[in-house]
């Protein structure tokens, strides 16, 4: 048996422990523990019998650094650090989970030895030890690992005192392996199953397939021909759990979009309309999309839509550009860090494998999490919103930053009903040259006679059930195995190695290793040759005793499957060796029309390609629209409009996001233009992002966003349509051409299926079919295609608590159900992103003040809108006068802003949104450090003339611009026709100041309390 050696290393004594610091900060804040001090030492298990003197030299060499730490090999390093503590507390992973430092050390050691690690009894796995001291209980010990230090569903930990530590030392862990087990494959006659028998079956597997589903499978496996055909290949009228759950992955809702795709009959109980939807995919998103192509006519730009791992579009006459925008909402819910990790480097792959793989330029993340500061307590299973809000940060960060892809865009949205599951949003772009080897970049298709090539990471447990486990509610069955952790430096070798076999034509085609792993990536490219023979003894594994199906299921990252023909194999495979990536050839590509699964010789899978692509029946569903009952506030006018202005730049959901944003790399690759932050100290809040991905060109890309899930307590329909019109008026002010802009739909919802767990499921599907519809309504009005897009449902936490229904929730957010079980259900929430060609980068516009004396202009009309309003909000009140978008008038107003940038008109654009007018005109005025005066009497305005209503009014498609005085008379010339007006100007005080039509001042506030006050919420936390 393999011995396994312990390496410990720590700062040393005399240096500051950042790592320590912040876990002790965070335990006082977070969890209000009385913890003085931490410090942390690095633990490294080396498993195998290496002799004591290589295992010196293996850390003196790779493991520590002299200068700054100590080392201690073999014996306790805690005695020599000079630190009094109380506990130690040491975390590990759990056996099957990535260990990203673990391999990179193992690497090390390999590299020493001169020759692999045998991998069923060699390898090195990462601990962290925590030295605490502080007054604190064994109790408050578990609480401090279990919240703060460790997520258990991935990591296991060790507690000693220091008195036990001493006494007997640590008693080391085993190695982080897993066990091997015999690869067995089971078998079920489904024709032998009742119905409840079915169900059961798919509960118990996590199949997430539904009654109907599981017979329409045991129908087509009672089939007489389908039975002959397997006889031939030594198989039953018996499904393989292999089968079984490729099935289900396919089937999914994560991957078959199946609420999307079903028919939908709606009512609207208020007015009597009724009408059926043959998918609302097909009639609404496609169907816009196929709108606007056709009136584009011979000035279309879209290149590939809806049938690849991303949208392409072209850029100009040299590149396409390819963008998808993915969610990892279930799994960062259980492992912020790992589940966000995993979003980033997962949607990284998706413009890499579509069409014949794009370099990657830039990445966008949008997050929607519970309020940080949650006082109120937390439902079994759910973490606290701050570590969720932490873990997501750094992982996106980690994930991004080390891929050396910029993050140039992005926003957090703050509501307590993301307790249950937060959104994840990730997004990338990359371009490709729009042709590749003679043929168009964007097309792509494996060939019967094609070998099926992994390339990447290896093949674990992580992941399993991945797909299934996201087309649920989050409850206290979801399995830790779905949970995955990225590797991004594995995943950077593996696209380097793939663009330049792809340059040298030595693949056909190339997709991502996603939800469902191989099942997904080989089962999807069988059908552009018509079958596909796939081995899976022959995956390359991260450890032994992986039964078939999970071969086939896992989502392990970093993976690839690409289509090799058999003359360029051999060099396909020394190109990778060369660029030290693990590629196998794991299968080959067929016109058979099946999906043929073997293992050691043995045919464990046979799939027709039809069944399992098209075989999963179209659901049946009702829908019914109630408009909720809402009414306007009785609001009394406040005095002091000036303490409000403050207290709305206060707000989570409108304060400075630059914490954050200051975490990711957006200088990366040099092109970013203009950046997330931006102003006179570079801390102002950009409308979107400019960057130039080609720095030969003087062209460049916009990429911006819309999301206002707080309207769909009013009406989804307008919540979708203020989405659209908010990405669009973003990409537009930074000059983004409206004419030659795309977008993506990104739909998260909470289950939208009537059942006995959701008694509304009527009318949240109905919410669905109304943004859905808005999305068709506004893309087409303002002729912006939708390219790709991605629907995620059952975004819920469901747990049995056994609740008094009649009673008062213990947690302040969800319901409680009839069965006395909490249910909490995220608000509707449609992310639309954009990506919009500019012309000339050198003309993008910023949006802050630049210079005294230029004018200040307002592009459009404001209504006393402010149902779902911040200020509201604010008051404790939603309203009801949800703001409604003009498509027609705003396009015309968007047009003129386009051409009024170009020619050099405007100084500066920002967009009125969250917060509405009073907020844009202090965040225009303290990012460029001058003062505004304002006329709010020469505002165009709708309403009953409250100051506050004007101020504080989210109207859409509103924007603020400054204008050089010299330029007035053209500027005002362009915009003739649209709803504008001159409303102030720059001013040299460092003073935003607003005046009524008598004079009188209603705002008169120094520029740095404004700012120092939108800066402050988020830098507390």
């Amino acid at each position: 048996m393999a011995e396994v050696f312990r390496i410990e290393v720590a700062l040393k004594p005399d240096l500051r422990d950042a790592r320590g610091e912040k876990v002790a900060r965070r335990a006082r804040e977070f969890l209000g523990l009385s913890v003085e001090a931490v410090r942390t030492v690095r633990v490294y298990l080396v498993e195998g019998n290496f002799p004591e003197d290589l295992l010196e030299r293996y850390a003196r060499e790779a493991l520590w650094d002299p200068v700054i730490q100590l080392v201690s090999l073999g014996r306790p390093l805690a005695p020599k650090l000079d630190f009094p503590y109380d506990w130690l507390i040491e975390v590990g992973f759990r056996p099957g989970v990535t260990d990203n430092e673990g391999r990179v050390a193992a690497e090390a050691l390999s590299l020493l030895l001169e020759r692999p690690l045998a991998p069923d009894r060699e390898g090195v796995y990462s601990a962290v030890q925590y030295l605490v001291r502080g007054a604190l209980s064994r109790k408050d010990c578990e609480r401090l690992a279990r919240e703060l230090l460790a997520n258990e569903l991935i990591e296991r930990w060790w507690i000693l005192s220091r008195g036990e530590y001493e006494a007997q030392g640590l008693r080391y862990p085993a190695p982080r392996v897993t066990e091997t087990t015999e690869a067995t494959v089971e078998s079920w006659d489904l024709a032998r199953l009742s119905d409840e028998e079915l169900l059961a079956l798919s509960r118990e597997r996590l199949l997430a397939l539904s009654l109907e589903e599981m017979r329409t499978i045991r129908d087509y496996f009672a089939r007489p021909d389908f039975i002959a055909e397997r006889r031939k290949h030594g198989l039953g009228p018996e499904i393989t759990d292999v089968e079984l759950e490729s099935l289900a992955q396919t089937w999914s809702e994560h991957c078959k979009h199946k609420i999307f795709n079903a028919r939908i009959h709606y009512r609207d109980l208020e007015t009597g309309e009724e009408f059926t939807v043959d998918s609302i995919f097909k009639t609404y998103i496609r169907g816009a999309t196929e709108k606007i192509r056709e009136k584009l006519g011979e000035r279309d730009f879209c290149l590939s839509v809806f049938v690849d791992n991303a949208g392409v579009i072209r850029l100009n006459d040299r590149w396409a550009l390819a963008f998808k925008v993915e969610t990892h909402n279930s799994p960062s819910a259980l492992d912020p860090y790992g589940g966000a990790l995993t979003g980033i480097v997962g949607v990284n792959r998706d413009p890499f494998g579509t069409g014949k793989g794009a370099l990657l330029v830039f990445n966008t993340d949008v997050f929607c999490f519970a309020p940080p500061n949650w006082d109120k307590p937390l439902p079994p299973r759910l973490l606290h919103p701050r570590r969720i809000f932490e873990g997501v940060r750094e992982g996106v960060e980690h994930g991004g930053n080390q891929s050396g892809i910029p993050t140039v865009n992005g926003s957090i949205v703050f509501d307590p009903r993301y307790l249950g599951k937060p959104l994840v949003y990730c997004g990338t772009g990359g371009i490709l040259p729009l042709e590749v080897c003679g043929e168009p970049s964007w097309k792509k298709g494996a060939r019967p006679g094609d070998l099926v090539v992994m390339v990447g990471g290896r093949i674990g447990k992580d992941g399993i059930h991945g797909a299934t486990f996201s087309s649920e509610a989050l409850h206290e069955g979801s399995p830790a195995t779905a949970v995955q952790i990225g590797d991004p430096i594995t995943q950077k070798k593996m696209t380097d190695f793939l663009l330049r076999a792809r340059d040298e034509c030595l693949y056909t085609s190339i997709t991502d290793n996603g939800a469902g792993g191989l099942s997904s990536s080989v089962g999807e490219m069988a059908r552009e040759a018509g079958g596909a023979e796939l081995d899976l003894e022959r995956p390359p594994l991260k450890y032994p005793g992986l039964k078939p199906w999970e071969i086939l299921l896992s989502e392990s990252q970093e993976r690839m499957t690409v289509a090799v023909p058999p003359d360029k194999i051999d060099r396909f495979l020394d190109l990778a060796r060369k660029m030290d990536v693990e590629a196998t050839v794991v299968g080959r590509f067929t016109d058979s029309g099946y999906f043929h699964l073997r293992y050691r010789g043995r045919t464990v899978g046979l799939l027709p390609l039809d069944f399992l692509h098209g075989g999963v029946p179209q659901m049946e569903l009702r829908a019914e629209w109630q408009p909720p009952k809402v009414s306007e506030p009785d609001l009394p006018e406040p005095e002091d409009l000036g303490a409000v202005l403050r207290e709305m730049l206060s707000r989570l959901n409108v304060c400075s996001k630059e914490y954050v944003v200051r975490q990711y790399d957006h200088e990366v690759q040099g092109g970013s233009v203009v950046k997330p932050l931006t102003g006179a100290q570079d801390d102002g809040p950009s409308d979107a992002a400019v960057l130039r991905p080609d720095l030969s060109r003087p062209d460049g890309i916009a990429v911006a966003h819309g999301i206002c899930p707080k309207f769909s307590d009013l009406d989804t329909y307008w919540m979708a349509a203020n989405a659209i019109d908010e990405a669009i008026r973003n990409a537009v002010c930074v000059g983004g051409d409206i004419e030659h802009m795309a977008g993506l739909d990104n739909f998260c919802w909470c289950d939208p299926i009537e059942s006995e767990k959701t008694p509304d499921g009527r009318y949240k599907l109905a919410q669905l079919v109304r943004a859905a519809r808005a999305v068709h309504d506004f893309t087409l009005a303002y002729g912006v295609p939708c390219i790709s897009g991605k629907d995620s449902m059952k975004n819920d936490y469901l747990m049995s608590l056994g609740l008094d229904p009649e009673g008062e929730n213990p947690y302040g957010v969800g319901v409680i159900l009839p069965d006395g079980s909490l249910k909490i259900s995220v608000p509707p929430t449609l992310l639309f992103s954009v990506v919009a060609r500019v012309p000339d980068v050198s003309k993008a516009c910023t949006m802050d003040v630049k210079r005294p004396g230029d004018l200040l202009y307002i592009l459009g009309l404001t209504r006393d809108e402010l149902g779902g309003s911040e200020y509201y909000a604010s008051r404790g009140f939603l309203g009801a006068s949800v703001p409604k978008v003009d498509a027609r008038e705003a396009r015309r107003r968007y047009l003129r802003l386009r051409d009024a940038i170009y020619y050099g008109l405007v100084s500066s654009a920002h967009d009125a949104s969250d917060g509405g007018l009073g907020v844009a005109l202090a965040e225009k005025a303290f990012s460029g450090g001058y003062g505004l005066f304002v006329d709010l009497s020469a505002v165009p305005y709708e309403g009953c003339g409250r100051p506050d209503f004007i101020l504080f009014s989210e109207s859409a498609s509103r924007i603020l611009v400054t204008v050089p005085r010299d330029r007035q008379r053209d500027f005002e010339k362009l915009m003739e026709g649209t709803t504008y007006a001159l409303i102030g100007e720059v001013i040299a005080e460092p003073e935003l100041i607003v005046r009524d039509g008598l004079g009188r001042d209603l705002v008169k506030e120094p520029l740095s309390e404004l700012k120092a006050a939108w800066k402050a919420p988020l830098a507390e936390v």
